[in-house]
């Protein structure tokens, strides 16, 4: 099955083919001072990166920024590495970065001979525009979910802000002996204590903090907590329906 970028690029292509032969992704004076750029049709274009970990040095990557808002890296970090197709926060995870989360400062391109860190390029410009259209459409209805450690049987949050948290929270979800020391976000142990009953109450829901489930958090399904790249029964229906409209 296609993952979601490879869809969303030939859906892109096609349509810049039917616009007398698209247009470029970026112009040459955009990226004039970036390294290692080589433009891939009209909607690509894929730069050097890399992200910095103070334990193992360096990790390069190939990052490829199509305009659709989609991000992809290969890393190239060692010769048999074969991870490809990695989200931003994946390869930020994969370099070993001790501060995760950040990906957007921790990963970085060459500027002019200096390592510049994404988000004061231009190289975000169609993510950010992406991101921000579908926050204004999903703003509120993904609540904070829970989920419980196999082997000291605290429940661990989850934050579902963005398509990458939902995906964190999805195949969390999916595995059967998930384990504290597998959660995305920080560096949690056993020993940690779980939070609160007083604070779990709060699930991020717009309309009361206290909410227990309603149609303002609850989602039944959507473009950002589903993922046609996921064999899963869930997502395999939603795709399905999806693409039955």
């Amino acid at each position: 099955m296609e993952s979601e970028c490879e869809m969303m690029r030939e859906e892109n292509h096609s349509h810049s083919n039917n616009n007398n032969g698209g247009c470029c992704v970026f112009s040459d004076d955009e990226l004039k001072d970036v390294s290692g750029v080589k433009r891939v049709g009209g909607d690509c274009v894929e730069v050097t990166c890399g992200c910095t970990s103070h334990r193992y040095g360096d990790a390069v990557g190939r990052l490829r920024v199509f305009s659709n808002g989609c991000l992809q890296i290969s890393c190239e970090c060692t010769p048999g590495c074969n991870e490809d197709n990695m989200t931003p926060s994946a390869f930020e995870r994969h370099s070993g970065r001790e501060t995760a989360r950040k990906w957007k400062n921790n990963i970085w391109v060459i500027v002019n001979g200096e390592k510049v860190p994404l988000f004061k390029t231009v190289l975000l410009k169609y993510y950010n525009k992406v991101s921000k259209a579908a926050s204004n459409t999903v703003r509120g209805c993904h609540r904070d979910e829970f989920i419980r450690c196999t082997e000291c049987n605290k429940q661990r949050r989850f934050r579902l802000r963005t398509k990458e948290e939902c995906r964190l929270h999805h195949d969390a979800l999916a595995d059967s002996n998930w384990k504290c020391s597998d959660h995305p976000y920080d560096k949690i142990k056993c020993e940690n204590e779980e939070e609160r009953a007083s604070r779990r109450v709060y699930r991020g829901c717009t309309r009361s903090p206290t909410c227990k489930g309603c149609t303002t958090c609850v989602c039944f399904g959507c473009n950002i907590c589903r993922f046609s790249d996921c064999s899963c029964q869930t997502c395999t229906d939603f795709t399905w329906n999806a693409k039955a409209e």
